[in-house]
């Protein structure tokens, strides 16, 4: 399983096709995305202290785009991309993902 952060309103807006195409596919190629050991450190270095997000809990044996595991950015960790638009059935689910008081993200129960 991989893991994508993403606005609520922007994922309903995607369910209307079949597949998600977000501005990160044009501009950099790819959707970003995380396994669960990675994903806490995302959430609170781009995302620290928004609202209504959620994320998307992909299978990536379904994903019909190429999933790429690299280090596009010297981290020394190695980021699931996916180099095309994600088809929206390979999304087993979708978990509310507030951040708490300070503006910070914990792991969901759901994924514990």
């Amino acid at each position: 399983m991989i893991l994508h952060i993403m606005n609520k309103t922007d994922w309903s807006k995607a369910q209307e096709g079949t597949v998600y195409s977000p501005s990160s596919l044009n501009t950099d190629g790819f959707i970003h995305c995380s396994t669960k050991e990675q994903v806490l450190g995302v959430a609170n270095f781009l995302f620290q202290g928004q609202e209504g997000l959620v994320l998307l809990c992909i299978d990536s044996k379904r994903v019909k785009a190429e999933v790429i595991y690299e280090d596009l950015y010297e981290s020394g960790k190695l980021f699931p991309h996916i180099y095309g638009p994600l088809n929206i059935d390979a999304v087993e689910r979708v978990i509310d993902f507030p951040a708490n008081k300070d503006g910070d993200f914990e792991i969901p129960m759901e994924l514990e």
